[in-house]
């Protein structure tokens, strides 16, 4: 993993200096061994691997594999399962919304009796996951399942100790795995929410841990001269400027998702209220090449300068096309000397260009393949971004208390 920051700051004195560079380091540092916030040190052991392994193989042979749940719930394995799934007779559903329409779809679809539902709540009580755990239970119900029965279609992923969803498992014999108390849901991947659905998909989480070491371990050993801190510093002066947006544009379909769940993580973590009460955040962006070239490029390229632009290459892929050709069309002419890996890498390094051209600010990172290994050191060094941002903007990145507001009022209007 490779990153090349091109931040085109109004003078270089804008930039932190390396002891304030270093001084948030140890803030950093300090958190991230905070018995409070445990996202950094989950890879150190190998509990939730065992765990999870443990509830694979009981029902394993489930055609079906149905998540409940929502936001880090349901963002981070949905972008495992689209970026490295492997073929398999495996079919997965995400139930993460209240649409009753897109339910009802999902689950006319499929074999019941032939699915695992995995309820994933760290509270236990999420509003919109207790509903769509409602309706599969009386769905199969309906079906002619017992009430005792029902410990053989479902998986519980909820706090160790306390919640309703513990009680419950705990009354009824429910499988359940862990979430552990000092990890907010949106850091929540590489636990038992991305861990289980993960096996299902082939995917090798021994190696995930391993990128995700892999990072960890290098983000340990430096200090300003990190990767890590150089791009927080130049986003944080950036910040100061008013370009207060930043877009994750990964070249690549499969790594599509991972933009989604960079958004959750960027927008709850940073859209807050200070130390002192001021309003901060940095507003993300999905998108992902080449599609988004002929969609929000031109905005991108034209538009206001307040934008920070993550393009994100694979550098090699597992399969590719030939382009030659014997069609008339000039089109298809220019093209014949190439292939299709070729023509993706050369619209990635022409935005890049033309970005630069245009005095827009951007970040090149390369990963070397799409494996378990590079999405490990990805997520633990976006994750490890955006903490180091918070520090940098002096707000809690843990907590959500705009989202925990808008539940109340919608529990409010369910009783008016």
């Amino acid at each position: 993993m490779r990153i090349n920051v091109n931040i085109k700051s109004k003078s270089n004195s804008e930039f932190l200096t390396k002891q304030s560079k270093v001084d948030f380091y140890e803030k950093f540092l300090s958190t991230t061994q905070n018995a409070n916030y445990g996202f950094f040190n989950l890879t150190q052991e190998s509990s939730h691997i065992e765990s999870s392994k443990r509830v694979y193989e009981k029902f394993k042979a489930r055609r079906n594999f149905v998540q409940i749940g929502i936001g880090g719930s349901a963002l981070g394995p949905q972008m495992l399962i689209d970026a490295l799934g492997k073929k398999n007779d495996k079919n997965f559903i995400f139930l993460d919304n209240t649409d009753s329409e897109d339910i009802f779809h999902k689950l006319s679809e499929i074999d019941l009796k032939d699915s695992l539902f995995y309820i994933v709540s760290k509270s236990g009580g999420t509003a919109e996951t207790i509903a769509s755990f409602i309706i599969c239970y009386n769905k199969l119900l309906d079906l002619g399942l017992t009430e005792d029965e029902m410990k053989n279609y479902f998986v519980f992923s909820t706090d160790p100790k306390s919640g309703e969803l513990r009680e419950l498992a705990n009354t009824h014999g429910f499988d359940t795995l862990e979430i552990p108390s000092n990890v907010g849901g949106r850091f929540s991947v590489l636990t038992s929410v991305g861990l289980l659905p993960a096996l299902f998909a082939q995917i090798d989480i021994d190696q995930l841990f391993a990128g995700a070491n892999s990072k960890r371990d290098e983000i340990l050993k430096s200090k300003e001269s990190s990767d890590l801190i150089e791009l927080a510093s130049a986003l944080k002066c950036l910040y100061d400027q008013g370009i207060d947006q930043t877009i994750l544009m990964p070249y690549s379909s499969k790594l599509k998702s991972l933009s989604h769940w960079f958004v959750q993580l960027w927008g709850e973590s940073l859209g807050k209220n200070d130390t002192k009460g001021v309003a901060q955040g940095l507003t993300p962006i999905p998108a992902y090449g080449a599609t988004d070239q002929h969609s929000q490029m031109q905005l991108f390229m034209e538009g206001k300068n307040d934008k920070v632009l993550i393009l994100l290459e694979v550098e090699k892929r597992k399969s590719n096309y030939k382009l030659a050709n014997n069609l008339s069309l000039n089109s298809a002419k220019k093209l014949s000397n190439f292939d299709l890996n070729s023509l993706i890498s050369a619209q990635l390094k022409g935005t890049l260009q033309a970005l630069s051209d245009r005095d827009r600010n951007t970040v090149h990172i390369q990963i070397e393949e799409n494996n378990e290994f590079a999405m490990g050191q990805m997520i633990i060094y976006f994750e490890s971004l955006t903490v180091l941002m918070g520090s940098y903007l002096e707000v809690d990145p843990f907590n959500q208390p705009g989202v925990e507001l808008g539940k109340k009022y919608a529990f409010e209007y369910l009783n008016s």
